[in-house]
């Protein structure tokens, strides 16, 4: 089999051609793929949280309506303020979850 020898202008445009080549598959492609990535994230993120807030809204709403909230008692003439704060501690606690889940899993893929 004889080999046809190639003159250096043919070798450096495969040269050319290949290098092009190899950085479109390192570079390009994968940003493609982040980029949907990306954005099914961002709009899970969008979805989740304002399905969170408007359940939170619910239940907050659900205790402003529960008689013993909409009663004044001894000190407390307007327990408001204690509906709100038991809105955020639930609220808090689910964010903990949520962090401790995404830490357990971040764990399990590292193995």
């Amino acid at each position: 089999m004889p080999t046809a020898d190639k003159s250096t202008g043919q070798i450096l445009s495969e040269l050319w051609d290949l290098l092009q080549t190899y950085a479109k598959q390192q570079t390009v492609d994968p940003l493609k793929t982040l980029g949907r990535y990306l954005g099914w994230g961002i709009g899970g993120a969008i979805s989740l949280g304002l399905g969170v807030f408007f359940v939170a809204l619910a239940g907050l709403r659900g205790l402003q309506e529960v008689d013993w909230f909409a009663e004044p008692v001894g000190i407390f003439e307007d327990k408001t303020p204690l509906v709100y704060g038991i809105v955020v501690v639930v609220l808090v606690l689910v964010t903990a979850l949520f962090g401790l889940a995404g830490k357990r899993a971040a764990s399990k893929e590292r193995l």
